[in-house]
C-alpha cells in the first residue's frame, strides 16, 4: 500500500514537471502572437469573479499587488494557499495580496496572459507589471523578490 502510495506521488510530479515545459515550450512559439510589450511596461487590472471597478477614492491608497492565478483544485496552487493567507495578513497596508482561480474564472487567465498555474504577478503601486513566476513560489522567495524590486516590507 505504501509503494502504490509513493508511485503516484512521484506520477503526480512527473506528470506536473512535464505540463509545465510544455508550457514553457508553448509559451516560446507563441511568443510572436503576443503582446510585444515589455513585461514591465504592462499594467493589468485585478480581475476576480465578481469584482467591481477600483474605486477612485482609494487611490491615494495603492499598495504594490501581489497576484496569484491558480485553481482551489491545483495542488501546486493548494500548497500557496497557507502562504498568501500569511502574507495578507502579516503584510496588510504595506501590499495587497490577490487570488484569481482561472478554473472559475477562466477570462482572467487570458486578460492576465497566463500558461501555468499557479502564476504569480507582482506589480508596483501604480498598477505596472514587474515580474512574473510561474510554479511554486515559497514565501521567503516571495518576500526576496519584492526587496530585489525594490520594495520594502517589515
Amino acid at each position: 500500500m505504501k509503494n502504490i502510495k509513493n508511485i503516484a506521488i512521484v506520477v503526480a510530479l512527473i506528470v506536473v514537471a512535464a505540463v509545465i515545459v510544455i508550457a514553457k515550450k508553448n509559451k516560446q512559439t507563441s511568443a510572436a502572437v503576443q503582446d510585444k510589450t515589455p513585461v514591465a511596461a504592462r499594467v493589468v487590472p485585478a480581475l476576480e469573479a465578481g469584482a467591481a471597478a477600483p474605486n477612485p477614492a482609494t487611490a491615494a491608497e495603492k499598495l504594490p499587488r501581489l497576484v496569484d492565478l491558480g485553481a482551489t483544485k491545483c495542488i501546486p496552487c493548494k500548497m500557496m494557499a497557507p502562504i498568501l493567507e500569511g502574507l495578507k495578513k502579516n503584510y496588510a497596508g504595506q501590499m495587497d495580496v490577490q487570488f484569481i482561480d482561472v478554473w472559475e474564472n477562466p477570462d482572467a487567465g487570458k486578460q492576465y496572459g497566463i500558461n501555468v498555474i499557479p502564476t504569480q504577478i507582482f506589480f508596483d503601486a501604480a498598477g505596472k507589471e514587474l515580474f512574473r513566476h510561474e510554479g511554486f513560489f515559497g514565501k521567503d522567495d516571495i518576500l526576496a523578490k519584492w526587496k530585489e524590486l525594490g520594495v520594502d516590507l517589515k
